[in-house]
């Protein structure tokens, strides 16, 4: 495996990261789900929390704030030192280390230590062997701990290209003619997720879908109605057949106490 997040390592471009990613419906609709599905976690027993590809660090701000230990991870200098300095700034640095370690050199920089709740999302469609990155994190997972994992869904990237009539593009096999940094290099099926997951000796919980509705709009107004799409998404985001239509998938997955 390459280095965790080699083709999405993005030094020098937090700003835009965060503006284009946060600023806009679709990351505030991906919060919202996270935060709903993390809710028994973030206001369960404290523990301490390893986030992997931890970003600017916007998800682990939630667990600092309610007492919980972070250890917030990423490649890229500039996002770790970025997040750093927003934590400092609402006074919740107390409680959190910061490392610029890829994933698969995490358990060296962390020897003996296990985690009861690993974050990791948006990182697996970044990563060039998927199948080791969850071998990877099962082996920095506690038995009976949780993983909460997110990834980009291919399936879901093939059925909004086709909504747009991007016939060219599926038939390139999803291959764009010219990378667009932010845009995710590797889109994981879900049931190659479900066989790695299931290899590495870790079972599925739960399972969400992010972004069910909003991704379909053909009218880009409509994805300013917020309120009306987050009350949808909410409704249906854990239920089949719209689940599987996610653009994200977020996963809660468990390894098994012997």
């Amino acid at each position: 495996m390459k280095k965790q997040q080699s083709r999405g390592n993005f030094t020098g471009i937090s700003k835009k990261f965060a503006r284009n990613i946060y600023g806009s419906t679709k990351g505030r609709l991906r919060m919202a789900v996270l935060k709903r599905d993390l809710a028994p976690f973030i206001d369960g027993p404290k523990r301490t929390v390893l986030d992997v590809g931890a970003g600017l660090g916007q998800v682990n701000e939630w667990f600092l704030a309610k007492g919980h230990a972070v250890i917030h991870t990423d490649i890229a200098q500039d996002m770790v030192m970025e997040a750093q300095q927003n934590h400092e700034q609402l006074g919740l640095t107390r409680r959190a280390q910061y490392m610029v370690t890829p994933l698969e050199e995490l358990a060296t920089q962390l020897p003996d230590q296990q985690f009861s709740l690993i974050l990791c999302h948006a990182v697996l469609e970044w990563v060039d062997d998927g199948k080791a990155a969850l071998h990877h994190l099962a082996k920095l997972l506690k038995l009976g701990g949780t993983l909460s994992l997110m990834f980009y869904n291919r399936d879901a990237q093939l059925m909004a290209n086709a909504v747009y009539g991007n016939f060219d593009y599926i038939a390139r096999g999803l291959q764009v003619k010219k990378t667009v940094r932010l845009s995710p290099q590797q889109p994981r099926r879900p049931q190659d997720v479900e066989q790695w997951i299931t290899e590495a000796k870790l079972c599925i919980e739960s399972k969400t879908g992010v972004r069910c509705f909003h991704d379909y709009l053909r009218e880009v107004e409509h994805q300013q109605r917020y309120d009306e799409l987050l009350d949808l998404e909410m409704e249906y985001n854990q239920q089949s057949p719209f689940r599987e239509l996610g653009r994200y998938q977020h996963w809660l997955i468990r390894k098994a106490s012997e």
